[in-house]
């Protein structure tokens, strides 16, 4: 397989945005966020052999969903003749991470780059086994102070008004029914857990949002050198797209300091506040981020106790079909 790379974090961390950067390289081709280990395939278990069909079936899906959109319901048949090519390519007997790497090996080559980036958020928290799988590939793991994270959640429902025109309703309604502070600082918590028991790998760096922002060039050499591709000015030329709080703005290409610390400006209450930084609090402090005082009520505090149940439930019934394993995939998030 030719050289990776996987950008992962928390959801609403910064991720997008590290992936534009690296797609702005001239050898580096960044797909939309593919999910397939986990949504569509179990990296949980040990890979089984597949047949011509299922593997057919499983390349034309990732093709539907770079092609197209993740959020685009088209037919895989569509891509049917070219996921058979992709299929035949690969020697010998078949299983679902061969499909995937002669995915990106075909889309790579197509594009004409020697190295590919998939960045996919939730490969997160199977960073053991991309580790393993890909001894070639280098993960990039982006942290964003909780509070942004926490703050961007409760308003990305709003995204299909703000640019994500594509983003179904049932998306919008999923996303604010899996928004609740004891839930985002959890997955904040297990997510940054997760990336840290890698920290000292080599082929491992670890990125603050926050100093990204602050300081582009300088944060963005150290991860091609990491990399090992020289920098390239133009990466920083990355458009306005994908931000919880503002409409889309392609045609403005930067990076926009004013991303960090959004939460000091409002848009927490007392109580999210004070959950998030209790649960999130040695992490926290570890990765640079200071608590601010945060004074809430016990009646608010048991409050947010109730509603957590009941949106963590309507969540689970929501999320059913994304996931090829969902107590694996809860398991992972819960970090157990």
């Amino acid at each position: 397989m030719q050289r990776m790379i996987f950008v992962v974090g928390n959801s609403r961390s910064g991720t997008t945005m590290m992936g534009r950067v690296l797609g702005g390289h001239s050898q580096v081709f960044t797909f939309h966020e593919l999910h397939f280990f986990e949504q569509l395939w179990n990296a949980g278990r040990e890979p089984k052999l597949i047949g011509l069909k299922a593997a057919v079936t499983l390349a034309a899906k990732l093709l539907t969903t770079q092609r197209d959109g993740y959020y685009t319901r088209r037919d895989p048949d569509m891509y049917a003749l070219e996921a058979t090519a992709i299929v035949n390519a690969i020697p010998g007997e078949v299983t679902p991470p061969d499909v995937f790497t002669a995915f990106v090996t075909n889309e790579v080559a197509r594009q004409g780059k020697p190295i590919g980036c998939d960045q996919t958020p939730r490969n997160l928290y199977y960073l053991d086994e991309l580790l393993v799988m890909y001894p070639h590939a280098h993960m990039v793991v982006v942290v964003r102070d909780p509070r942004d994270v926490l703050l961007s959640q409760k308003s990305r429902w709003k995204r299909r008004r703000l640019g994500a025109d594509k983003m179904p309703w049932r998306n919008a309604l999923r996303t604010w029914a899996g928004y609740h502070p004891i839930t985002i600082s959890m997955l904040w918590r297990s997510g940054v857990s997760a990336g840290d028991r890698h920290a000292d790998n080599r082929r491992v760096t670890v990125l603050r949002f926050e100093d990204l922002l602050t300081d582009p060039e300088a944060h963005v050499k150290q991860v091609c050198e990491a990399i090992g591709v020289s920098y390239e000015p133009e990466m920083l030329d990355v458009p306005w797209i994908g931000s919880s709080h503002q409409q889309d703005q392609p045609d403005e290409l930067g990076i926009d300091p004013a991303s960090a610390g959004r939460w000091k400006q409002g848009g927490l209450t007392p109580t999210e506040l004070a959950v998030c930084q209790r649960i999130t609090g040695e992490l926290m402090r570890r990765h640079g981020y200071e608590a601010e005082p945060a004074a809430a009520s016990v009646l608010s505090l048991t409050w947010c106790r109730i509603t957590w149940i009941g949106k963590s439930a309507l969540a689970v019934i929501l999320n059913l079909g994304r996931s090829r394993n969902l107590l694996e995939a809860l398991r992972r998030r819960l970090g157990r």
